[in-house]
């Protein structure tokens, strides 16, 4: 069978393709391996290692959407690469009138060469869907919260706690800007019913979200500080940027400090002891999600 004609052998054949350097891994001395090696395609898409030799060897036939999609964002799958990867699971690609949660090859090779700065990935629900070392050193690892809970939206108005460790915010306009960013995100994507129940949820449980959605909110996200609440080098104060992609759903947000000054160094001291603990001790197997 060809390579692409089963969901292991493009996996296998995708792998192959992608450097190291493409996802800002290091490539050391008497690596034999042309491409990314299992154990770093399973650490980037937050699976087991096992889990992938399965897939690969086509002894797990039937991941769910969420396995798919984290595996393509992994290995930097154009769209149309996506949805066949959905279809060679078993799968119904991403529907018209849904939130996308593709993140575009280039923006990935960019993130790549991020490392330095903590940035995560957004979807249009507000949704983190890829993050760089840098932010996990500085705001707490995303994967002890489960997927549906890396939100800012739940975490802005349910106190759900996105963030990993407390941040403090100096931009009050940033509620009726998320809020209006929902707004436009449902009438864009109507048929997105995940979407439409965090709306529902946030009008139930919030009252200032359901306040702010009666009036309709308007708003626009500015550069702005915050102050996160690190329990390892104390306070850490940094300019928060929200980039958008044109043609493309997604948006980074950007923490960075002033070169020089002591929140720079404190970003670059987590950076680094963050790298020596990764390499120091083995990243621990999770299990997939459940499969469909």
């Amino acid at each position: 069978m060809d390579d692409l004609g089963d969901l292991g052998g493009a996996l296998r054949r995708w792998r192959d393709r992608l450097s190291p350097l493409d996802v800002g891994l290091p490539v050391r001395a008497g690596r034999r391996a042309a491409g990314l090696r299992r154990e770093e395609l399973a650490d980037l898409a937050g699976l087991s290692v096992d889990y992938v030799v399965r897939l690969e060897q086509g002894r797990a036939e039937h991941p769910s959407a969420q396995v798919v999609a984290a595996l393509a964002r992994a290995l930097q799958l154009s769209t149309d690469e996506s949805d066949h990867a959905f279809r060679l699971a078993g799968l119904l690609p991403p529907a018209d009138g849904t939130v996308s949660r593709h993140v575009p090859p280039g923006v990935q090779r960019i993130l790549s060469r991020l490392q330095e700065f903590p940035v995560g990935v957004f979807d249009a629900a507000w949704t983190l869907l890829h993050w760089t070392p840098s932010w996990e050193a500085l705001i707490g690892d995303p994967t002890t919260l489960p997927p549906e809970d890396r939100n800012l939206a739940r975490a802005l108005f349910g106190g759900t706690g996105l963030a990993r460790h407390p941040v403090r915010h100096a931009d009050p306009g940033m509620p009726a800007a998320i809020v209006a960013d929902l707004r436009a995100a449902l009438a864009d994507h109507p048929r997105d019913r995940p979407l439409a129940g965090l709306v529902a949820d946030l009008r139930r449980d919030s009252p200032e979200f359901s306040r702010l959605w009666d009036v309709g909110a308007v708003g626009r996200h500015v550069s702005a500080r915050k102050t996160i609440e690190h329990p390892d080098v104390g306070d850490v104060t940094c300019d928060c940027d929200v980039l958008t992609v044109p043609g493309s759903d997604v948006r980074l947000v950007v923490y960075s400090a002033a070169t020089g000054s002591v929140d720079a160094e404190k970003l670059e001291f987590l950076r680094v002891t963050r790298g020596q603990r990764a390499a120091s001790t083995p990243t621990p197997a999770t299990a997939p999600p459940a499969t469909s």
